[in-house]
């Protein structure tokens, strides 16, 4: 091979080298990965410039730079105090300790913030709180006279509403045998119908519902087990834990009817009652505020009710009015569902028919 040749040959391989670095950058791939993002550091150690001392001269040794410590501010240590109150029906000077109260003194407290207070219940504490006026009760809490039940009955009412530009048909069918009760509420118009049912017993509060069903089309329900303290769901939606005096949505406006009837004078305006109240798909607490008894024109004449209102809780709930009869031993004379919209269904009383006992 001749000289010239073989310096061709090498002007071509650097040339060939050179744009193949110049590409090589886009043609890599880049992608992020643990590699490309780690950084290594190291410490380096060098050797103090600080010449030596001459000899004979003893070097005095450093000492070492301290930064000053910013100004901190802590809560202030305050030993456990008892807290004493009455309890209601007693002198103020029967007072018993309910609570103590303690701020962590280890913890600081910045200035735009304020000390964390902790509240540590007492063996001698009462086990709830007296309730504050206005507040809601349970339902169990009311009193119950099983002889205020009404006989079996079934009442018949016509429906209004916006929603619809014909009358509707309502039944409310109550039996009542023992201590065992069935009801019916029942919807229809063209010959078709939505039936909401509730069985179960009575016992010293009232109804214990047993099975609560809503069938149009098909039916679904819900089931009390007592024992096991739970609500299940033929639609297969999750458990409910069960609340002692719990009802269902029908069977809610009878053990109302029932407490009512039992101590009128026990629910003064402004009073609230809490209950449980479980749909066939789930549940949720149902809180009825007292009104005062107002006079209502129904299609069956005049009735004097006294007036409850479900407030929603949330904000697409249903604002439920009902009023309660006294001539018709308290069941509702009315009750009338307003939607967040407006639209309403407005159910009035119109005739009462007898009924025979389960």
């Amino acid at each position: 091979m001749t000289l010239k040749t073989w310096l061709s040959l090498t002007l071509v391989v650097s040339l060939a080298h050179l744009a193949l670095l110049q590409t090589m950058p886009l043609s890599l791939n880049m992608a992020h990965n643990e590699a490309t993002s780690r950084f290594v550091t190291r410490t380096l150690v060098l050797p103090d410039a600080t010449p030596p001392p001459p000899k004979g001269v003893t070097a005095t040794p450093a000492l070492p730079k301290t930064k000053p410590k910013p100004a901190q501010r802590t809560a202030p240590r305050l030993a456990h105090q008892s807290v004493t109150a009455p309890l209601p029906g007693t002198p103020a000077d029967s007072a018993v300790p309910i609570a103590a109260v303690s701020i962590p003194a280890t913890e600081a407290a910045p200035d735009n913030a304020s000390a964390s207070l902790r509240v540590v219940a007492m063996a001698s504490a009462p086990s709830a709180p007296a309730p504050q006026p206005g507040a809601a009760s349970p339902a169990r809490a009311a009193a119950f006279n099983a002889q205020s039940l009404p006989g079996s009955v079934k009442l018949v009412y016509r429906v209004e509403s916006n929603k619809f530009p014909y009358r509707l048909q309502t039944e409310l069918l109550w039996q009542q045998h023992d201590q065992t009760y069935q009801a019916r509420m029942s919807f229809g118009a063209f010959g078709l119908a939505r039936v909401q049912s509730s069985r179960g017993r009575i016992d010293e509060h009232g109804l214990a519902p047993d099975r609560f069903s809503d069938k149009f089309r098909s039916e679904v329900a819900a089931h009390f087990n007592r024992q096991l303290g739970v609500v299940t769901f033929s639609a297969n939606t999750p458990n409910l834990p069960l609340q002692p005096g719990a009802q269902d949505r029908l069977s809610v406006l009878l053990q109302l009817a029932a407490l009512v009837a039992s101590a009128p004078r026990s629910f003064a305006p402004g009073t609230t009652l809490s209950i449980q109240t479980i749909g066939p798909r789930d549940g949720e607490q149902w809180s009825f505020t007292f009104g005062d008894i107002e006079s209502l024109e129904l299609p069956g004449g005049q009735q004097r009710g006294l007036k409850l209102v479900r407030q929603p809780r949330h904000p697409y709930d249903q604002t439920i009015e009902v009023w309660l009869a006294p001539d018709l031993s308290f069941l509702p004379a009315r009750i009338r569902i307003t939607e967040t919209n407006g639209d309403f269904v407005d159910q009035k009383w119109q005739a009462s028919e007898a009924a025979d006992s389960p």
